[in-house]
């Protein structure tokens, strides 16, 4: 057996157990786990004292993986924060269990490349190719699954805003506290705004201020339509009447969905006349070609 295909027979062992470690039926019980029946109830749950385990891998694997991918995005050019962005889905893990979840992907696209290698014998530059490209591409892939989903969720919340807006100063003008108006739009709300909004009254239920809560939001969501409005909020600790004030924000943010809005369509119009052009000027260069080179035999026989 050749050295590649030896790797990968223990890269796919290796994941099987870490798999198979996750059963019931199949791994050994800690003493801890054991124990835990006759202790006294405890909140939250046990932890695995398992000698190999899919947490005790993600506790070694997820702080490399995160700094070796922090450093390939930063070479790409991208920036922002892996936890704001899942902060901004909503997403039910952390940065280090997608991190642990990428290197999976990254690990199984290393494996069928040594597979592919071994099966295919190509030369050795492809090998390297192979080998090399086939878990950055993996790993492309996912970040950007991720950021098309950041993409889209603020696109939700940009277009959920104004509504939004105009809600909450029609709550403030009606005499809601900001506290009681967000609370209200959170819990009878549906889509992105509405969900941002619950998380804002949970944070000022654990104890944040209104403003602290805001600013949080602001910077998860990222939107300068959002930083607006959460500097405008910010004036509720002086006591400013805003309900006319957010009012005059949800216009303003109604005319900028609008004016994109016209921009797309304007873009998608531009586009529209692509395969016409194209549809034109082929026909055409043909009918040219004709003479043309009828024109150039005609000299060349003189």
């Amino acid at each position: 057996m050749s050295r590649t295909a030896l790797i990968a027979v223990v890269g796919l062992w290796a994941g099987l157990v870490l798999v198979l470690a996750e059963f019931r039926w199949f791994r050994r019980s800690g003493l801890t786990e054991r124990l835990h029946r006759y202790a006294p109830a405890t909140a939250g749950s046990t932890r695995r004292n398992g000698a190999l385990s899919a947490a005790s891998v993600a506790e070694v694997v997820g702080p490399l993986m995160s700094a070796a991918a922090d450093r390939v995005l930063s070479l790409l050019g991208a920036n922002e924060s892996l936890s704001i962005t899942l902060q901004r889905l909503h997403a039910p893990i952390d940065a280090a269990t997608f991190r642990l979840r990428e290197a999976g992907w990254v690990a199984g696209s290393f494996a069928v490349a040594v597979l592919a290698a071994t099966a295919l014998a190509p030369p050795p530059p492809l090998t390297v190719l192979l080998l090399a490209g086939a878990p950055l591409l993996a790993f492309l892939v996912v970040e950007q699954r991720l950021s098309a989903a950041s993409a889209a969720r603020r696109q939700r919340l940009f277009e959920e805003l104004p509504v939004v807006t105009e809600q909450l100063g029609m709550l403030l003008g009606a005499g809601y506290s900001l506290g009681a108006a967000i609370g209200r739009l959170g819990s009878r709300g549906r889509g992105a705004a509405a969900e941002d909004l619950r998380r804002v009254s949970n944070r000022i239920r654990q104890g944040l201020s209104e403003e602290q809560a805001l600013r949080e939001w602001s910077a998860i969501a990222d939107l300068p339509e959002v930083n607006r409005l959460v500097d405008l909020l910010a004036l509720n600790r002086h006591g400013a009447d805003l309900g006319p004030l957010v009012a005059g924000e949800a216009r303003a943010i109604r005319r900028e969905a609008h004016r994109r809005l016209l921009e797309v369509i304007d873009r998608r119009a531009q586009l529209v006349w692509i395969p016409v052009t194209i549809a034109t000027l082929v026909p055409g260069v043909l009918f040219m070609a004709i003479p043309f080179i009828e024109a150039m035999r005609t000299f060349a026989a003189l």
